[in-house]
């Protein structure tokens, strides 16, 4: 399926099932609806279905970049350690 580039908020969907086992670990597909689970995480992909969302984050602002940064992941953190070694 599609992977999706940003965190959003569904504001229309057909049938849409989401892979979220990248964030979770969880296997099973999500089922996402205006109504119940509206929110679609960046990283995850689209197993069934269609839809449209409202971009809420993007990059390091979006969920999977906050895991990233917390893991020490980021770019920015490489940078402070550099410094602090060279002091």
């Amino acid at each position: 399926g599609d992977l999706l580039p940003a965190d959003g908020i569904l504001i229309q969907g057909n049938d849409l099932k989401i892979d979220e086992s990248s964030l979770t670990g969880e296997s099973d597909q999500v089922k996402k609806s205006m109504d119940k689970d509206p929110m679609l995480l960046s990283g995850t992909h689209v197993m069934e279905g269609s839809g449209r969302m409202v971009v809420t984050a993007v990059g390091i602002n979006s969920q999977t970049g906050i895991i990233f940064t917390l893991l020490g992941a980021g770019g920015e953190g490489d940078e402070e350690k550099k410094v602090k070694k060279g002091k």
